[in-house]
């Protein structure tokens, strides 16, 4: 009876020991578990400074946001290329930055423009030029984008709107200071940019 008793208390101890150890693995197996969702969610997590003041947002998956953010950079392309005020340092500060987004493409449009003279016209006549986009259609499969928008001239004594019809390429870059969105826009080029109408700021009488 003392020999069972001792072997039936090893059993025991020895399940105790065994059910101990599995335990233990199960805890740490569930902290590093924990520690990686934990140093995951952090890397998620980016500071945004916004006027001197950080602002705390989350990363969405890249895969999801990735289509807005092609929209996103031809909307900024065009609203900078085609944002123009009479003054020749802005035109070539927005133009400048514009370029940081596209390939040659935008800078051979810059070139054709100015040699016809359109910013000096823009210039000598005080106009204002904004866009206003309509809509953008992405082709992911293609890499490919369509614009459709108009482009209004605010002149001293008329208002002009053009339609803006654009089309283009992208394609998936390093994200830098001059191009957050990682996306360099290609092979761009003005499909229609034919008048829509053209009104009088004067009244007759």
């Amino acid at each position: 009876m003392l020999v069972k008793n001792i072997e039936q208390k090893i059993k025991v101890n020895k399940a105790i020991s065994i059910a101990s150890i599995l335990f233990a693995i199960f805890i740490v197996i569930v902290g590093f578990y924990f520690a990686y969702k934990l140093v995951q969610d952090s890397r998620k997590s980016l500071y945004i400074i916004d006027n001197g003041v950080p602002v705390l947002v989350k990363q969405t998956d890249e895969l999801l946001n990735r289509p807005v953010e092609y929209k996103s950079q031809v909307e900024l392309y065009h609203r900078l290329f085609f944002t123009l005020a009479p003054d020749d340092k802005y035109i070539k500060e927005n133009v400048e930055k514009s370029l940081y987004l596209i390939d040659d493409s935008g800078k051979k449009e810059y070139a054709n423009l100015r040699e016809k003279g359109f910013y000096n016209q823009l210039i000598s006549s005080n106009s204002m030029v904004t866009t206003q986009s309509d809509s953008i259609k992405i082709d992911l499969e293609r890499k490919k984008f369509v614009y459709f928008g108009k482009e209004i001239i605010n002149r001293k004594s008329s208002v002009l709107i053009r339609k803006l019809i654009t089309e283009g390429y992208f394609e998936d870059i390093i994200r830098s200071p001059h191009n957050p969105h990682g996306v360099l826009l290609k092979n761009w080029r003005i499909i229609d940019n034919s008048e829509i109408s053209s009104e009088s700021k004067y009244s007759s009488f």
